[in-house]
């Protein structure tokens, strides 16, 4: 079996190697909330072409990277965030990672080069699940769940790595699986 913990607030999950729904090809999600009304969560290691700066007018010069969060409200911005400190506002998911907060402020900090890019993920769209969906596909090893990384993985700006490493982190007896070919059938 694949998964051996159950999703929850705070939470990574980590496509198996082999998944073949391209919106989640290789995917590293953090979950931003997880109840009886469903899951919201962000693809960590999809990036966007282009940058922040395309997108909000006034972040012009913002090279920050835009990642796509999931399938749904791709049309909208979300993030997340570690400093609360600076922001004083977001609801925490996790030690030192916060989903949301006050936008206008946080692009004001960013201007003033406050808040730094490995500080801050900006996604278009969320990856949703209605209840009891995700327990079904986790049932089926289509994810598995980690509850203990490091902070810093969340925020990895080298986005293969991030599956890799998310992987690696499952522990020993899935190590090997971050080296298997993405499609086995060219190797």
């Amino acid at each position: 079996m694949f998964n051996e913990l159950d999703p929850q607030t705070g939470c990574l999950l980590i496509s198996e190697p082999f998944m073949l729904d391209t919106d989640f090809e290789r995917s590293v999600i953090l979950l931003c909330n997880n109840d009886h009304e469903g899951t919201l969560g962000f693809i960590l290691n999809k990036k966007v072409v282009g940058c922040v700066g395309d997108l909000v007018k006034e972040m012009a010069t913002c090279t920050f990277p835009l990642h796509i969060g999931g399938p749904v409200a791709q049309n909208e911005l979300f993030f997340i965030h570690s400093r609360f400190d600076l922001l004083l506002s977001g609801d925490e998911i996790r030690e030192n990672i916060y989903f949301g907060g006050d936008p206008e402020l946080l692009f004001s900090l960013i201007n003033e080069g406050k808040i730094k890019e490995d500080e801050v993920k900006f996604f278009l769209g969320y990856s949703g699940w209605q209840p009891a969906q995700l327990d079904a596909e986790i049932n089926v090893n289509s994810w598995a769940v980690q509850n203990k990384f490091p902070t810093a993985l969340v925020f990895e700006k080298d986005t293969e790595l991030l599956w890799k490493e998310a992987v690696i982190s499952l522990g020993a007896k899935y190590a090997h699986v971050a080296n298997f070919p993405q499609s086995p059938s060219l190797n």
